[in-house]
């Protein structure tokens, strides 16, 4: 006879179609599966969103409003547990009420009686101390937590949590693959690094692109008021430009502000770039994560504010440079063996085209450089979905 299938909630910033969060989305849902398949058990997701039929729609999950409570106790009480995450859920710097939102979504969870789980999250920074022992009193209370950076856990062992008790995963969307890659039940470790790109992107607001020009995928949010870090970026761009004919492809990871400071690059840039020989692009129309995945991974190179959009560049093997707005930036970066090249209150643009030009020229020194590290944090990626589902099959 076979068992039915163990409903798990997901708890997490989705719906909002932030690229990145919704990346994470698809990677643990991928790993869910692949792990419940492995282990020999049927799992059930049902996702909180913002945005249910959407959700639903692009992930062939059940999904209820996060903030329907009604909903929210229901799928909970009929489920085998809660997941939270990943993400940078438990922060205070966006907004103060994020922390008591996903702590309340796993306190309800724990009142039910229903194991919770921590997935991979970036913890911090919590500027309030007074939610400190709010945090430690939920995560104590959790079935597995796992983190994905050690500076998260440190921050963890400061609230009174031990060490010993915090796992440290790398994001789990250094595990994200595209669907044929699924299909055929692959992954990349061992894979040559010319099957590592996609087939060709979809152009807007270039013309005709040739397919001999490098793609420098450029991706870009607001930060500075001042617009200081997007100026850079523009004339870092331009030297470029002066330098080699590229493809300048914009990839907007956050809907609408990224496309706003996309086209305001792109505006700044000017028509005055056609004259070198290269092209200005922008991404319209990667509305799921994996077609962001496809667009990174046609790239030769990749410059980025986004996290997931560094993310997305390592886990394609394409040769990557970050720019640094928030610790979360640097502690990935960190993971790989890279440094930002500059922060968004001072980053010069000199030093920014100096680096695009070098990795466009020696991007299979830095693929080979950084293989097997690569390698592991993928494999690492799952580690949460492993734990999860092996606890969910001795449970159930």
């Amino acid at each position: 006879m076979v068992a039915p299938a163990q409903k798990i909630v997901l708890s997490g910033y989705y719906g909002f179609r932030n690229s990145g969060d919704e990346a994470v989305l698809q990677s643990i849902l991928n790993a869910l599966k692949r792990q419940s398949e492995l282990l020999g058990i049927a799992i059930e997701p049902i996702v909180l969103s913002i945005d249910p039929e959407w959700t639903s729609a692009t992930y062939g999950v059940e999904a209820v409003h996060r903030m329907k409570l009604a909903d929210v106790c229901r799928v909970i009480r009929e489920s085998a547990g809660l997941i939270s995450g990943g993400g940078s859920l438990l922060q205070d710097v966006t907004s103060a009420k994020s922390i008591p939102y996903y702590l309340g979504v796993i306190k309800l969870a724990q009142w039910m009686g229903k194991p919770t789980f921590v997935y991979a999250q970036g913890i911090g920074p919590v500027q309030r101390r007074w939610f400190h022992p709010m945090i430690k009193s939920v995560f104590r209370k959790c079935a597995y937590v796992s983190v994905r950076d050690e500076q998260s856990r440190q921050l963890l062992m400061t609230m009174g949590l031990r060490q010993s008790d915090v796992h440290v995963v790398p994001d789990p969307v250094m595990g994200l693959t595209l669907p044929e890659e699924m299909a055929a039940g692959s992954d990349l470790v061992g894979q040559p690094a010319e099957t590592y790109g996609a087939e060709p992107v979809s152009v807007t607001n270039s013309g005709s692109v040739s397919p001999d020009l490098p793609v420098v995928g450029i991706s870009v949010r607001y930060w500075e008021k001042d617009r200081r870090e997007l100026d850079a970026i523009v004339e870092g761009l331009r030297q470029v430009c002066r330098a080699l004919p590229v493809h300048l492809r914009f990839l907007p990871f956050h809907l609408p502000s990224d496309t706003e400071a996309s086209q305001y690059c792109m505006d700044k840039l000017g028509g005055d770039i056609a004259a070198t020989g290269s092209v200005v692009s922008l991404c319209e129309d990667a509305d799921h994560p994996q077609k962001m995945l496809r667009e990174v991974g046609a790239c030769s190179v990749l410059l980025g504010m986004r996290l997931h959009s560094l993310i997305y560049a390592a886990g394609r093997r394409v040769p990557l440079i970050g720019i640094s707005y928030d610790p979360k930036i640097d502690h990935f970066l960190d993971r790989i063996n890279c440094l930002p090249v500059g922060t968004t209150a001072s980053l010069d643009s000199a030093a920014l085209g100096k680096e695009i030009i070098r990795l466009l020229k020696d991007g299979e020194v830095w693929r080979r450089e950084k293989e097997t590290l690569i390698d592991s944090l993928i494999f690492e990626a799952e580690a949460p979905a492993r734990q999860i589902v092996e606890y969910l099959r001795h449970k159930g």
